[in-house]
């Protein structure tokens, strides 16, 4: 008897779209094909389109510390309600993560996730030598190193300490990558009340002088660098020039808005650090996309209550929830030719795998976890901010329309998202890594 039949779906299986039908039992795929078993519950994906779990390699949830504006329950919902199966969680919380204590108590409070988690260790100055020992350590994605200043205290920016990071590194290290010193010198540019000086001050050079830092010294070192919300088209040309052990993301907010038609129309709400940019850069990352340079696709969810992003510019904090909506925004462009599904998948699915190492993920194959994530190519849907699961109450697309949206989310076989509705309890589960 399995516990889960998924019948007549259009799968995504060994690289190719087939209909066929998958047995579910014990959190495992166990049969692919025409199914005779019998089933405790059977899902119908006619017309639907079924995928491996999603993954967002990208997420602040906040906890501990804002909890007022997100924790991991309420971003797991968000994530779960957006068809995505597994977060990596960031380390800029209060206290940050970046000891072994504060990273257990993470991995403990994670028992109330509806979906499942990894979560990144904190890189500051003084922990190199702990950076040494995170090889087997359960539920540990990679390093965050913060190369310019953002949201929260971790900032490791004087080249010495970056060298000591890479040095020590025993995972991926994952870059916030902006120059800390070139961000001091250009303050200047800030305009109080004028949001759209923020890719003002936080310019190209900004991006750019970190990003071919950060290169150099992965390679000295020969060590992975994954860098994180690439914005600019200088970047997009440095980096796709330099792959094997440097991979980097793009954001569907960098790939959807642009500057300055997004602070006219969303003022603060807009702001992100780095920041989004004009057109042309635009045009870029989606010559990125387009030529496969990108390896990831992650959502940089960074919720801030709206009583914060009202305040007035440089006041307002930088950044926006995603998670729920990375899915909808990027099928959507699939649906307007701009990308292609089996791409999608592989920034979403099998690239977070092959790059982390995370083992059973990304594929639908028999004996592998099962975490599959069912959307409907064809509807229709709104995004509101009534319907946004994270604590801020918010979504920069309030409003606008996609086709294309998740229906079902299943995780460890159990079916927590169906039809727009959270389902069951939470039970998402630590990832574990090669």
């Amino acid at each position: 008897m399995l516990d889960l039949k998924i019948i007549n779906g259009n799968c995504f299986i060994n690289g190719r779209f087939d209909k066929q039908d998958i047995g579910i039992k014990q959190g495992k795929i166990v049969n692919i094909g025409g199914l005779k078993e019998e089933s405790k519950e059977t899902f119908n994906a006619e017309n639907l389109t079924v995928l491996p779990g999603c993954i967002d390699t990208q997420v602040h949830f906040r906890e501990p510390g804002s909890t007022d504006t997100e924790d991991l329950n309420s971003g797991s919902k968000a994530a779960v309600m957006g068809g995505i199966t597994s977060v990596f969680e960031m380390p800029n919380t209060k206290p940050p993560t970046t000891n072994f204590e504060e990273f257990e108590k993470k991995i403990n409070i994670a028992k109330k996730m509806y979906c499942n988690h990894a979560f990144f260790f904190g890189a500051t100055a003084e922990n190199c030598e702990t950076l040494e020992k995170l090889k087997n350590l359960i539920g540990c994605c990679g390093i965050k190193l913060f190369a310019g200043s953002s949201t929260g205290n971790l900032l490791v920016d004087k080249e010495d300490d970056i060298e000591k990071v890479f040095k020590h590194a025993s995972k991926v290290v994952a870059v916030h990558s902006e120059d800390e010193e070139i961000l001091k010198i250009r303050h200047r540019f800030i305009e109080k009340g004028n949001v759209k000086t923020h890719p003002v001050w936080r310019n190209e050079e900004v991006a750019m002088s970190s990003t071919r830092k950060i290169v150099k010294i992965a390679k000295r070192y020969d060590k992975k660098a994954h860098i994180l919300h690439i914005t600019t088209k200088e970047e997009v040309d440095f980096l796709s020039q330099n792959k094997g052990n440097i991979t980097f993301e793009i954001t569907p907010q960098h790939l959807t808005f642009y500057a300055p038609d997004c602070y006219d129309k969303l003022g603060t709400y807009a702001q992100m650090n780095p920041p989004i940019r004009d057109k042309t850069h635009q045009d870029r990352l989606w010559y990125a996309i387009k030529n496969n340079y990108n390896d990831t696709i992650g959502s940089d969810h960074a919720p801030h209550l709206k009583v914060n992003k009202d305040k007035s510019y440089p006041d307002s904090p930088s950044g926006m929830p995603g998670v729920q909506t990375l899915l909808p925004v990027m099928l959507d462009h699939v649906n307007n030719g701009k990308i292609e599904l089996e791409q999608l998948i592989k920034f979403i699915c099998e690239n977070p795998v092959k790059i982390f190492g995370i083992q059973n993920k990304g594929y639908i194959k028999i004996g592998y976890d099962a975490d599959i994530t069912i959307v409907d190519l064809n509807r229709y849907i709104e995004i509101k901010n009534e319907n946004i699961q994270s604590k801020c109450g918010w979504s920069p697309y309030n409003g606008h329309k996609f086709k294309g949206t998740p229906v079902l989310t299943v995780i460890n076989g159990k079916i927590k998202m169906n039809d727009g509705k959270l389902v069951g309890e939470p039970e998402g589960m630590p990832l574990i890594f090669k």
